[in-house]
């Protein structure tokens, strides 16, 4: 399953939620919750730990818009659009965290 998820950490605990239920499947961060995926955020230790189980990627346009691109935590791959599109092919079930 991909499990995509589009809010900051701060502001809703759809985060919390990936890390307690998912099993497997990969996490696309998108939208405002690419900034989990950055050094020295609150929630990074978080995506870490998601990171250690399943495949975690973050889109890259929306890393690059808020000019954290290159403070990407490491075990988080980028994206683009094109890549979004084949997590939704690879992936036969997708879940919306919102």
């Amino acid at each position: 399953m991909l499990h995509i998820i589009n809010k900051s950490p701060l502001d809703r605990p759809s985060l919390d939620s990936v890390l307690r239920l998912a099993g497997s499947g990969a996490v696309l961060l998108i939208e405002d919750a690419v900034y989990a995926a950055t050094e020295g955020h609150a929630a990074a230790d978080q995506v870490r730990a998601l990171a250690a189980k399943m495949k975690v990627f973050a889109l890259t346009p929306d890393l690059e818009a808020r000019g954290i691109a290159d403070r990407v935590i490491e075990g988080v791959a980028g994206v683009d659009y094109g890549g979004f599109v084949d997590l939704v092919s690879e992936y036969p079930n997708c879940q919306s965290w919102l």
